[in-house]
Formats: structure tokens, sequence, C-alpha cells
């Protein structure tokens, strides 16, 4: 279901969208619609990385395991050169 919404926009920026837009072949709708998703995106995106990256603080608080990043770039570099390399050991966890 759509819906409609009422934007104020300064003059500058306006126009802005409007040349921009149509340098791409879009309308300026259609060019705000897609700004307005793009930062969406991102914004729900980066959300999900700190709630992430919260919780994985509070696993390594809570004693979870800790690799050595020279171990794990090692085993990546393995792995992007088609090796099997065995996973690295933590060294606390």
């Amino acid at each position: 279901m759509k819906t409609s919404t009422t934007i104020k926009l300064p003059r500058e920026l306006k126009t802005r969208i409007a040349r921009v837009a149509k340098k791409i072949g879009r309308t300026p709708h259609a060019f705000m619609l897609d700004a307005l998703e793009r930062q969406t995106d991102r914004e729900e995106r980066l959300e999900e990385f700190v709630t992430e990256a919260l919780a994985s603080d509070r696993a390594l608080e809570a004693g979870g395991e800790v690799y050595a990043a020279a171990d794990v770039h090692a085993w990546l570099e393995r792995l992007a050169r088609g090796e099997s390399p065995a996973r690295p050991k933590p060294w606390r966890g």
C-alpha cells in the first residue's frame, strides 16, 4: 500500500535533485525514493552491526573465544588461495 507525505525542501536542494535526476533519466520523485530507500537500508544495517558488535563484546567479556589477528589473517589468506587450512586455535576461551 502506498501512502503520500509532504516534504519541504530548500529551493537549492530541490533544484539540485531535479538536475541530477534529469541527467540520469529519472524523475525527481523516483530519485528521492531511491535515496530514502538507500539511507533507510544503511541505517538499518548500521543498527544491526551495532547490535551484533555489542553482543560480541558481551560474549568476550563472558569468556568467549578470542583469536590472534595474525592467525586469523594467515588462515584467511590460505582460504583465499584455495587451500583447506585448519581453523586457528583460540588463545583465550
